[in-house]
């Protein structure tokens, strides 16, 4: 499957940018190579498993995107 790259939005609010879709290197599940448009200190990078960061989650009884596409930049 093919993710679109640039810029989404978390569930929470936060703001990140998209890199790439990587493969994990036992699994060759899919992988989200992301990083956080804001100050992080834990990690300037981050993965996350395609199909979770694709997913839903549910906030006060409606179903709504763990990330939602916002800009291509």
């Amino acid at each position: 499957m093919d993710l679109k790259l640039g810029v989404y939005e978390h569930f929470k609010g936060k703001k990140y940018r998209v890199i790439c879709v990587a493969k994990h290197s036992e699994s060759l599940e899919d992988m989200v190579v992301y990083e956080p448009l804001y100050e992080n200190k834990t990690s300037k990078l981050w993965v996350r498993p395609l199909g979770m960061f694709l997913g839903e989650v549910e906030i006060d009884g409606k179903r709504v995107p763990r990330f939602r596409y916002v800009d291509e930049k």
